[in-house]
């Protein structure tokens, strides 16, 4: 095995001041992120949406094998067709696959099996988790805390999403075998979660909700 290169760490260091008023205003900046449902059709420039993916890509990942793939969809007629196969999943999860329970808890929401925002939106970003990788010769590359991984350049990228000015939306009609198959996406790639992107419409609203105290989801010993 190849011994890894290393290099100086490029870190910066803050005054402790410096470093409370940046934690103070990334968490006000973060607080202020919605789930959107309404989206509007105005365009957005790819070159966002491609740093804001460089983010994602520099997460970290089990052994530095990044097993995630980006697909970004902004042609129309392939967002028609994602929303045609999500709604059909969505109508049979509302009529008779969603206990009676979780119904209850998604109807102050106000979700329903119609999902307009998959044409409205500019882009669709596709997350894909890569259950193994391909080495050059065909084999198959072992990947490691793929969920764990995928889940952090997901988060990441909604960060730096809102962070640019852009609101979001995850999208996990279930199950989403359908992407893989309108993507083009191959076998040892599973579908992830579905990121609705752009900017919000003039008229969006986003319910009255709250979050719980910090203290009770935080414990420190």
């Amino acid at each position: 095995m190849t011994q890894a290169h290393f290099v100086p760490l490029e870190f910066v260091e803050y005054p402790a001041e410096e470093m409370a008023r940046r934690a103070a205003e990334f968490c006000s900046e973060m607080q202020r992120r919605r789930s959107v449902r309404h989206f509007s059709d105005r365009p957005v420039p790819r070159a966002i949406i491609e740093d804001c993916l460089r983010v994602a890509h520099s997460a970290p990942s089990g052994a530095n094998k990044q097993p995630w793939h980006f697909v970004v969809v902004g042609d129309p007629e392939t967002k028609r067709r994602i929303r045609a196969a999500a709604e059909a999943e969505e109508r049979a999860f509302y009529e008779h696959r969603a206990p009676q329970a979780w119904l209850d808890d998604l109807a102050p929401l106000g979700t329903g099996p119609d999902k307009p925002f998959l044409e409205t939106a500019p882009y669709l970003i596709a997350i894909f988790a890569q259950r193994y990788g391909l080495r050059p010769d065909g084999g198959r590359e072992q990947h490691y805390y793929v969920q764990e991984s995928v889940g952090i350049a997901t988060g990441m990228l909604i960060a730096a999403l809102h962070h640019a000015g852009l609101a979001t939306l995850t999208h996990t009609p279930s199950p989403m075998n359908f992407l893989s198959e309108i993507l083009g996406r191959p076998p040892h790639e599973r579908p992830y979660l579905l990121l609705i992107t752009g900017y919000p419409a003039p008229d969006a609203t986003v319910p009255a909700l709250s979050k719980k105290p910090l203290e009770e989801v935080v414990t420190f010993i």
